[in-house]
């Protein structure tokens, strides 16, 4: 009985020793597990870290290159609005020159006639350079007085019921630009 025991016990401690061991196997499977794991943690973590470098200075390249792009488009802008209308004044340099041969014709002209026509010829070159650049005058003749293309300067009384609300004369020419009212009609209205 004393040998039943000291075999149970010894069966015992070999199943111990057995579990034991297979804790430890376990133990150091698992370390090597966890050290594998770190290691892929560890890669996984330095492609983030690539990756959020990557799209970082993507980003600080794409903001640098709108900066740049704001501000060329801003320094363009100046440019053209500083020469903007060079083209214009130089177009129209054309039309001062004709008056002032017209001025010096003036001084030394007997036949008033010429000087007339001259003048005429000027002007009308003037209007179509105008007209060229999209100015056309407003027409004020008989029409409805309206706050959107006229400027009220005084009102008389109506000569006839027809004439009520209407333009009557026109004091200064108004003018626009395209679609664009550039300057008001200075008008006399019928009330």
């Amino acid at each position: 009985m004393n040998k039943t025991k000291k075999e149970g016990q010894q069966a015992a401690n070999e199943n111990t020793e057995e579990i034991l061991d297979n804790k430890n196997q376990e133990a150091q499977n698992q370390e090597v597990q966890n050290e594998s794991e770190a290691k892929e943690s560890l890669s996984e973590l330095d492609e983030l870290k690539a990756k959020y470098e990557q799209l970082n200075d993507t980003y600080l390249r794409s903001r640098a290159e709108f900066e740049n792009y704001r501000k060329r488009t801003l320094a363009e802008k100046a440019e053209l609005i500083k020469n903007g209308g060079e083209k214009v004044l130089t177009n129209i340099l054309g039309v001062i020159d004709d008056f002032e041969r017209g001025l010096n014709a003036l001084e030394t002209a007997e036949n008033i006639e010429a000087v007339k026509e001259g003048m005429t010829l000027v002007y009308n070159k003037l209007q179509s350079f105008l007209k060229q650049n999209g100015v056309a005058a407003i027409d004020t003749k008989d029409q409805v007085f309206d706050t959107d293309l006229h400027e009220a300067i005084t009102m008389i009384p109506a000569p006839d019921e027809s004439m009520k609300g209407k333009v009557v004369d026109c004091v200064q020419k108004g003018y626009f630009l395209n679609d664009k009212v550039i300057r008001f009609a200075k008008v006399v209205v019928a009330n």
